[in-house]
């Protein structure tokens, strides 16, 4: 359970700061940052799977370049659903994808989360 909180906080603090470096990423509280948070995280566990599975291949290819476009579609979904959250476009999303997955790991060795 404790681990599932801090991998909630790193996300939500991720957005955040991925938000202060991005122009067009929008997230507008840090209450909207861990909503969106639990909604990125639920859609990459049902939708976000579905998709990384069947397009498994075009990711060999692109040598897992293609998951930045899947991560990207998954948070513009996102912000669709979320008051509060805005991704300008597509590619603001798929810049936003890599720079929230650089932010996540360098977050997650710092606090030394699995």
């Amino acid at each position: 359970m404790k681990s599932i909180l801090i991998q909630w906080i790193i996300g939500a603090a991720s957005l955040l700061i991925v938000a202060h470096i991005l122009p067009g990423f929008q997230v507008a509280s840090i209450g909207t940052a861990l909503f969106a948070a639990i909604i990125i995280g639920l859609i990459n566990a049902t939708i976000g799977l579905f998709l990384k599975i069947i397009t498994f291949p075009i990711s060999i290819l692109t040598f897992g370049i293609f998951l930045l476009v899947i991560n990207g579609l998954m948070l513009m979904l996102a912000s669709s659903l979320v008051e509060g959250f805005h991704v300008a476009g597509f590619w603001t999303a798929f810049f936003a994808a890599l720079i929230l997955a650089i932010v996540s790991t360098i977050l997650r060795s710092l606090l030394g989360a699995k």
